[in-house]
């Protein structure tokens, strides 16, 4: 069974500003998209890959079969790759 890894959340002067874990990197991106960002470049601790996802929020009906007080609209993440890119050292 996979571990859970922890993914470091980049912005654009490539500061880490939070941490992300999943089994995946497509999971914690999920998860940074939940909260709305929608440039995610997410480190992989321990390694020097940086993987790159556009992210959004939609709304959505809630399932079938859900419980009595959610409400009838619900925020849903929706992630794409884009690339993945390797740090290189100076």
């Amino acid at each position: 069974m996979a571990e859970t890894r922890n993914f470091a959340l980049r912005d654009d002067k490539g500061n880490e500003i939070g941490v992300f874990t999943g089994k995946q990197p497509r999971q914690a991106a999920l998860k940074a998209a939940n909260r709305g960002i929608t440039d995610i470049r997410l480190r992989e601790r321990g390694t020097k890959k940086i993987h790159i996802f556009e992210g959004m929020r939609v709304q959505v009906a809630k399932p079938k079969g859900a419980p009595a007080w959610m409400p009838d609209k619900i925020w849903k993440p929706k992630v794409k790759k884009v690339s993945m890119e390797k740090l290189e050292e100076i």
